[in-house]
C-alpha cells in the first residue's frame, strides 16, 4: 500500500520530519503491519521535482490494513493533509536483504500493455527483485501486482539506495516493522 501527499514547492519539510519523528512510532506495533517505510521526496534532491510525504506499506495480513485505514492513524493524515488516494496491490515476492537500517528507498511501477502477457510481466518483474535480493545494500525488496489496472510496482529499501534512472527515489525518515519476520519471503504462488 503506498499514498502520495505532494506539497507546496516552498512547504517546510521540517514540518514532515517533525511528524514522523514524533508521531512515527505509532506503527511500531500496529498488528498485520510486516513494515511501514516512512518516505519522503525533497524538490531538488535525488531530481525530485516536488516535496512528498509518501509512506510504503508492506501488510501481513489484510485485517491491519483494514484497521489502519478505519482507524485513528489514517483518520489524523486525512484530517491534516486531506485524504490522499490509496494505491494498493496484491504481493507477488518478497526478500530481505543483508543490509541494515535503510535510509533510502526506490519505487518503478509501470503498466502491462494490452496485448503483453500478464504471467510474463509477472515472471520479469520477479526475476528483477531476484537480481538485486544479494546487492549488500539491500534491506529488502517486494514486487506487487494491480490487476484491476495492470500494473506492477517494485520497492525497495537500501542502506544506500544505487542511482538509477528508470526508478523514484526517497529518503526513508522511518521503519516500523512489527511484523517483518512474518512477510512471506519468495513467490507467493
Amino acid at each position: 500500500m503506498h499514498y502520495e501527499i505532494t506539497l507546496p514547492a516552498d512547504y517546510d519539510m521540517g514540518i514532515i520530519r517533525n511528524r514522523v519523528a514524533t508521531r512515527g512510532s505509532f506503527t511500531d506495533g500496529f498488528p498485520g503491519l510486516g513494515l511501514k517505510a516512512y518516505c519522503v521526496r525533497e524538490r531538488g534532491v535525488d531530481g525530485s521535482p516536488v516535496n512528498q510525504y509518501s509512506p510504503f506499506y508492506l501488510w501481513r495480513a489484510v485485517e491491519g490494513m483494514n484497521a489502519f485505514l478505519w482507524g485513528p492513524g489514517f483518520a489524523g493524515l486525512s484530517g491534516d493533509f486531506g485524504r490522499p488516494t490509496v494505491q494498493h496491490w496484491t504481493g507477488l515476492a518478497f526478500a530481505r536483504g543483508r543490509a541494515g537500517e535503510p535510509t533510502g528507498a526506490t519505487k518503478r511501477v509501470w503498466r502491462l500493455s494490452a496485448d503483453a502477457d500478464p504471467a510474463d510481466a509477472v515472471r520479469q518483474a520477479v526475476e528483477g527483485l531476484e537480481r538485486v535480493e544479494g546487492h549488500p545494500a539491500l534491506h529488502s525488496t517486494a514486487v506487487a501486482v494491480d490487476p484491476r489496472n495492470w500494473e506492477l510496482v517494485h520497492f525497495s529499501l537500501w542502506s544506500e539506495a544505487p542511482e538509477t534512472d528508470d526508478e523514484v527515489r526517497y529518503e526513508v525518515l522511518h521503519v516500523s516493522r512489527p511484523e517483518l519476520d512474518g512477510l512471506s519471503e519468495g513467490r507467493h504462488w
